[in-house]
């Protein structure tokens, strides 16, 4: 991950006006010293995203989603780090320093993995071209109704038969190899070796949300199994959040109006051979809550078009569920199972691009795919049935967002359970979902914090100027990595004590334990400027004393096996003089 030096990221940050930033995207109104709007990232009427330029921060109080001006960058423009700070930059009139990118060394490390991926894409090219085993890779794309046009545009390749075809291609000296094993071209023997992971396969070109080459997916000619193989999980490579055609669709047709979700790359090729350029493909998974991110980024539409066997109608339930909280407002989500016997590619082929674009326009509706499934196998016409559909509708109807179409869902379902619909909806409702998906996780790990460490931190971050309060007290971590986490970050805030949260965030983004620092640095801390040092005063006391017991119970195990020293003698009498103190000043009072 890129290294950027924290100079630059605070001289980036204190020249970025994040409230003019957010405000060309969504507007602001100003409330106060701060400025809201209605939260982009979740459906809301009343305004409850929060931008404070004094923090140079942002917070929606309705769903979580906080962070700086590079974090609202990569959330909302869907960026990555290093494009966020690119834009940034450029705005600023800086230049990102040269060696600001990975270190040098996971730097040179990321560029020889893309190169030796490219290198590859051209080799199972040029095999499609020239291999004397070619004709039935070419056999099978004509088959298939792909012409040579097409299949160029696609980069499609061809890797022959054979263990290790690609390895004499690209090297066989061992960083080659591990180079190549590392991007998943080419598997370790247990004993010792390698050999190519794709053999005998047409090869597809997998590029991510960038465009860049990322992997591959090799499709078997005949029969086989697996019928499709991707590239495993690699530096480059993460199938839960990549899809298929997506950055040729949105170059190709610019902001969609509509994305076509189908399960195989044939399909997406095949679609766009007849046409339809707007299809992607899920790779090897199930749709996942970044393949929704990402696909409602590029259009409000989206049709799931699987296969009509059982596992394609079980692979239209899971995206579903797993589409339910996306579904805001002016958003749309269809269903459309193939024939029997049938996919995308070759019913396309068969009926041509009209009738295909007409059976999209009459694909069902998220409401009826979702009541149609539910009801299947049920009377509607006995009471207990009806009771039954109300138990299993509710808590899919829970993930919804709140809005109209929520509301419009339970009158639904009050109207074929047959009774009204706050009754029907007579379970509390969800909250809204969050920005980041990690959100349930850092609740969870933030409630297991120590409550004076953890507001101690929340303090620190939303307040860096109480530092010399915090400098009245000499920590010890006793182990505690939280504890070691709140004397790192009084470190950086005494080395730079004009640094502000947004900076401070900026610093941690790289920490193991960043989205759990951040929430704190985003949390609402309603206590009022004048107490805030007196409340941290407070708080480190706490965690001092704490400390004392701890130590106390340490010393005074040992006399299970033996008697004290006279030094360890002298240390516990010290220990009760300085818990003493703390008796004194009534500040020992619950501390746990």
């Amino acid at each position: 991950m890129a290294r950027i030096p924290e100079q630059f990221i605070d001289e980036l940050i204190s020249r970025s006006d994040i409230a003019e930033l957010i405000d060309h995207r969504v507007p602001l109104q100003r409330a106060g010293s701060e400025f809201r709007a209605c939260c982009p990232f979740h459906n809301e009427k009343t305004p409850s995203f929060y931008v404070s330029p004094a923090k140079q921060f942002y917070h929606c109080f309705g769903c979580g989603a906080h962070g700086t001006v590079i974090s609202f960058l990569m959330n909302y423009d869907n960026m990555e780090f290093l494009d966020a700070v690119d834009v940034l930059a450029s705005q600023a009139g800086m230049q990102v320093p040269k060696d600001a990118q990975p270190d040098d060394k996971s730097r040179r490390k990321q560029a020889a993995l893309y190169d030796i991926v490219e290198r590859a894409n051209r080799w199972y090219q040029l095999q499609l071209k020239q291999h004397p085993d070619a004709r039935q890779a070419i056999d099978y794309l004509k088959e298939r109704g792909l012409d040579g046009k097409t299949a160029a545009e696609f980069g499609v390749g061809f890797a022959p038969d054979g263990w290790d075809n690609l390895i004499k291609a690209l090297g066989q000296e061992p960083q080659d190899l591990e180079r190549m094993a590392e991007a998943g071209l080419v598997i370790k023997k247990d004993e010792g070796g390698y050999y190519d992971r794709f053999r005998g396969r047409v090869m597809f070109p997998i590029e991510d949300h960038r465009g860049k080459l990322v992997g591959f997916g090799g499709r078997v000619m005949g029969k086989g199994e697996p019928k499709y193989l991707n590239s495993p999980e690699t530096p480059l490579f993460h199938k839960g959040s990549e899809l298929y055609g997506l950055y040729r669709a949105r170059r190709e047709m610019g902001k969609l109006d509509e994305s076509v979700v189908v399960e195989g790359y044939m399909d997406v090729v095949g679609l766009a051979q007849n046409g339809v350029d707007n299809s992607v493909a899920t790779l090897g998974t199930a749709t996942t809550p970044v393949h929704l991110q990402r696909l409602f980024r590029a259009a409000s539409r989206v049709v799931f078009c699987f296969d009509g066997d059982r596992a394609g109608r079980k692979a239209a339930w899971r995206a579903l569920e797993v589409a339910l909280p996306f579904m805001e407002d002016g958003r749309q989500i269809k269903f459309l199972l193939m024939p029997e016997g049938e996919d995308p590619d070759s019913l396309i082929r068969k009926e041509g691009k009209q009738a295909f674009l007409q059976r999209l326009e009459n694909s069902l509706s998220l409401d009826t795919f979702l009541f149609s499934g539910l009801t299947a196998r049920l009377d509607l016409s006995q009471m207990d049935q009806r009771a039954r559909l109300a138990s299993l509708a509710r808590p899919l109807l829970q993930k919804l967002p709140q809005g109209d179409f929520k509301s419009m869902m339970y009158a639904h379902l009050g109207e074929l359970v047959g009774v009204a619909q706050h009754e029907v909806q007579a379970v509390p409702p969800a909250p809204p979902p969050v920005a980041r998906p990690e959100k349930t996780e850092q609740a969870e790990a933030v409630s297991q914090l120590s409550p004076h460490v953890r507001d101690s931190l929340r303090l620190l971050l939303q307040f860096p100027e109480l530092i010399e309060v915090a400098n009245e007290f000499e920590l010890n971590a006793d182990n505690d990595s939280w504890l070691d986490m709140l004397d790192q970050l009084i470190g950086m805030i005494n080395v730079n004590p004009q640094i502000n949260t947004a900076r401070l965030v900026e610093r941690l983004r790289f920490h193991a334990q960043y989205s759990i620092l951040a929430k704190l640095a985003a949390d609402d801390f309603d206590l009022e400027e004048d107490k805030r040092q007196h409340h941290l005063r407070d708080l480190m006391s706490r965690i001092d004393l704490i400390s004392l017991q701890k130590q106390v119970t340490g010393l005074l195990s040992i006399t299970a096996e033996r008697k004290f020293t006279a030094e360890e003698h002298k240390r516990l009498n010290n220990l009760y003089a300085q818990m003493n103190r703390y008796k004194q000043s009534g500040r020992d009072e619950n501390a746990t």
